[in-house]
């Protein structure tokens, strides 16, 4: 990995509506660059270990969700320290256990250099035992979302969709998404700021809470 060039680390962590550091660094697909996915939404998403139980079933339910995610014009991008050929195996193993393969990048980062620069780590952390955190980055490169959960907890992918959606959407329509919004329901309007338009609502609250027109 030519990480030197392109991370700032150590790093305090990434905010929404930060630029995503750029790295190149070698995975299972090949060679990958952050930079050279602009133009598309990206997930890059940390796990602790290969040949664990929760990562085991997050890249099984991935895998078998990749298409959707492709067809939102996304790229699935896996992170961890493991080495290359750990992960590789992993990969294989996977396969034979549950017919699925992985045909989404999975970076190495035994240095910890990326997980330094997105803040997956703590600047003194010896290794990410606990990191299991996901960065949604939109076509410009700006960190949109972000979630983090705890080594033994893995991660929804209906809700990975589900907030990949809900940015899209929101982003095309100019709109805001609800509590529980799902694809194809409802946005929000922003509230008014025009005292005439709070007055003139038809009902209480009519101002501030108002749905958009499908």
């Amino acid at each position: 990995m030519d990480g030197k060039d392109t991370i700032p680390t150590p790093c305090a962590g990434l905010r929404i509506g930060d630029v995503a550091p750029n790295f190149s660094a070698r995975s299972t697909m090949g060679q990958v660059e952050l930079a050279s996915y602009r133009d598309r939404w990206v997930i890059l998403f940390s796990h602790p270990a290969d040949f664990t139980p929760v990562c085991t079933t997050e890249f099984v339910a991935l895998a078998q969700e990749a298409a959707a995610f492709e067809e939102r014009n996304c790229a699935l991008i896996g992170l961890s320290v493991d080495s290359l050929f750990a992960h590789v195996a992993w990969l294989r193993a996977i396969r034979d256990k549950f017919g699925v393969e992985v045909r989404f990048p999975l970076v190495e980062d035994p240095t910890m250099a990326i997980g330094h620069a997105y803040g997956m780590l703590a600047p003194g952390d010896s290794d990410s035992a606990t990191v299991r955190t996901s960065y949604f980055i939109d076509p410009h490169g700006i960190v949109r979302a972000t979630t983090c959960y705890p080594a033994n907890v893995g991660r929804s992918i209906p809700e990975m969709l589900r907030t990949l959606d809900a940015l899209q959407a929101v982003d095309r329509e100019d709109r805001l998404a609800p509590a529980n919004w799902q694809k194809g329901e409802p946005l929000l309007r922003p509230a008014t700021t025009s005292l005439d338009d709070v007055y003139d609502a038809e009902a209480a609250g009519g101002w501030f809470l108002r749905e958009a027109d499908r």
